[in-house]
């Protein structure tokens, strides 16, 4: 918001002769005395000359009544019976316009008299006293303290509250004034947004959208509302409440200048971040609006059409973040959006294509929506756009499209059938990427793909630069997600492949002490995935990773996993499974003899899991037997 406009007299050019200092000084003096003895005409002309003179060099005449010390008078003028309250009012309103003049207009006590004029029935007053109280709240904690002190904000809603379905034009000049003043009020600060919140105004505010759609200011007014409302979460659920959606897509129809639609947009992008207002968006009509503006502006070469482009997909993918939405556009993978949504992956334009490929990752959500897509066709559309990244290598685009290849390979129907298709070898060619979005999505991707794929595994298990890149990525200790997700593919290859090939290969690679340590994660899931990995290398070949193992005091790993009382049931007995199995190395043996695993395994025996007391006493005659 900023400054609040209207209730400033014009004054013809002939009239604007005041130049000299020393005349509104004489303007002041008398201000001075005709105060002290309530002479209302005389105050009257005082005032007057104070409007011409801020009218003509605002900030000048500003510095002069403050010098001039003539602020802490004007309280005692603003009578509620007086017919210069206005007046006082509009110069109030003037002064605050300067960021100088905010605190000295709260610390001489203005602001309990103006809030008090709010309980006027005066228009002029209210419209005069509405300007004052904004422009002094305008980017100022004093001016918004003090008012938030003496009650205005409540009494300015309650006015909106009483007003909104009056469309006379001085009414609504009224209401764009009122709604500008608790922008002001609020703006950025989110303890009194959401005390205007509490107060039930955007009820109130969303039906005056409607009324005065036809007001420009009006409208324009609300949307900066809504704007800053919107951005808090408490707000979500009354905006959900209402007619917003239908109020805001009947808006955006009628829109032509990109200025106004921009204020349009930025209202939805909050707003579409809760599901129930996404569906209601949806059913409003706003994807079509939407659809329309990408089909305006997506050979438009314009600063302004770029950026309406821009906008209008991500809201399109904004509003497939919700299930229910997302379903009611995909209908059955037939729906007119979805088939719309298609056409901009081969688009020559990089905003359509990343659009289009996180849409199809948002669709990919179910594993209905995942199969009916690989079935239609999609993973080649997705490929030859990454193809053609390879080379153009935009990074959100190669993303977006990784994102979407990896979701559809969430279904086990669907991995032979991509793997068939060429999606690894693709994937692989973004192996050198330095990107660490890029590298996070194309491990997740090949994982997914391997999943239950023992060929698929073997083959990428045993080529030796991915088994070389994971390793390197497994050390990417500035990227988390980087090194948790080749920790998990590095694994999964040796999991789902259960090939001595693959094993070596790791094991030469480098790839052991990696699991080792993966063996240590606070995720679960990782550790027994580490432990299940290690257990194989162990059975499929002990003697080439021995080496690795003693270097990554592997048993030392499994001795604080079974002392653990925090470590879940399955670790507990993959550790185990994993401690039988080294005990055919010599210095390996020597280890778990050193640091007397019966003790921690008998204590086991006694564990209420089962399957874990089973395989504990399995492990004590193991270790008995070998001692």
């Amino acid at each position: 918001m900023g400054l609040l406009p209207g209730g400033r007299p014009e004054f013809p050019a002939k009239l604007r002769w005041w130049r000299s200092s020393d005349n509104l000084s004489e303007a002041l003096e008398k201000l001075k005395l005709a105060s002290t003895d309530s002479a209302t005409d005389s105050v009257e002309s005082c005032l007057d000359c104070l409007l011409k003179a801020l009218a003509n060099n605002n900030t000048e005449a500003s510095v002069k009544i403050q010098e001039m010390g003539v602020l802490p008078l004007l309280p005692t003028l603003l009578n509620p019976q007086s017919s210069c309250t206005p007046k006082v009012a509009n110069i109030i309103a003037e002064l605050a316009k300067n960021e100088f003049m905010r605190s000295p207009c709260v610390e001489a006590g203005l602001i309990p008299p103006l809030v008090q004029l709010l309980n006027s029935a005066d228009q002029e007053v209210l419209l005069q006293t509405g300007r004052a109280l904004g422009n002094i709240c305008y980017d100022s904690h004093e001016g918004r303290s003090a008012v938030d002190l003496a009650g205005g904000a409540q009494l300015v809603a309650e006015h909106i509250k009483s007003l909104f379905q009056n469309t006379e034009p001085e009414n609504e000049k009224l209401l764009t004034v009122f709604c500008g003043m608790l922008m002001n009020y609020s703006n950025n600060n989110d303890s009194l947004q959401a005390q205007l919140i509490n107060m039930g105004v955007i009820p109130t505010l969303v039906k005056l959208l409607g009324i005065h759609s036809h007001n420009t200011a009006l409208t324009e007014m609300c949307l900066i509302a809504f704007g800053n409302l919107a951005e808090l979460e408490s707000s979500k659920e009354q905006f959900a409440s209402t007619n917003i959606a239908e109020e805001l897509v009947r808006l955006f129809q009628k829109q032509t200048e990109h200025e106004k639609k921009e204020m349009i947009f930025e209202v939805l992008a909050p707003l579409a971040e809760n599901d129930a207002i996404k569906l209601q968006l949806v059913e409003a009509g706003l994807v079509e609006c939407l659809l329309q503006v990408v089909a305006q502006t997506v050979d438009g070469e314009r600063e302004e059409d770029i950026a309406q482009l821009k906008t209008s997909s991500d809201l399109m993918v904004l509003l497939l973040l919700g299930d229910e939405s997302m379903q009611k556009l995909f209908e059955g993978g037939k729906g007119s959006v979805f088939q719309r949504v298609l056409s901009w992956i081969p688009s020559h334009n990089h905003q359509l294509q990343l659009a289009g490929a996180l849409a199809i990752a948002n669709f990919a959500r179910n594993d209905g929506n995942c199969i009916h897509m690989v079935d239609t066709g999609i993973v080649q559309k997705l490929l030859e756009l990454l193809d053609r990244h390879v080379e153009e290598g935009n990074v959100t685009v190669q993303h977006a499209a990784l994102s979407a290849l990896r979701n559809l390979a969430i279904p086990v129907v669907n991995k032979s059938k991509m793997l068939s298709a060429g999606v690894a070898d693709v994937v692989l060619k973004f192996l050198q990427s330095e990107m660490p979005p890029v590298q996070f999505k194309l491990l997740g991707t090949l994982r997914m793909l391997i999943d239950t794929q023992a060929e698929a595994a073997d083959q990428l298990g045993t080529n030796g630069k991915l088994v070389e890149r994971l390793v390197e990525w497994c050390e990417a200790k500035d990227h988390a997600g980087v090194m948790g997700e080749s920790n998990r593919l590095l694994s999964a290859l040796i999991r789902h492949s259960k090939s001595k090939e693959v094993v070596r290969t790791v094991i030469q690679g480098g790839g052991v002490k990696h699991l080792v340590t993966m063996a240590t994660s606070e995720h679960m899931i990782m550790q027994n995935e580490a432990l299940v990995a290690l257990g194989l290398i162990a059975a499929l070949d002990l003697v080439a990773a021995e080496k690795d193992f003693v270097g990554a005091s592997l048993v030392s790993v499994l001795h604080k996993l079974l002392s653990d009382e925090r470590s879940a049931p399955e670790i507990k007995y993959n550790s185990m499974i994993l401690i039988c199995s080294v005990m055919g190395s010599e210095p390996l043996h020597k280890e778990v003899q050193s640091l007397e695993f019966i003790d921690v395994v008998s204590k086991l025996r006694a564990h209420e899991n089962k399957t874990v007391s089973h395989q504990a006493s399995l492990t004590e005659q193991r270790l008995t037997a070998q001692s």
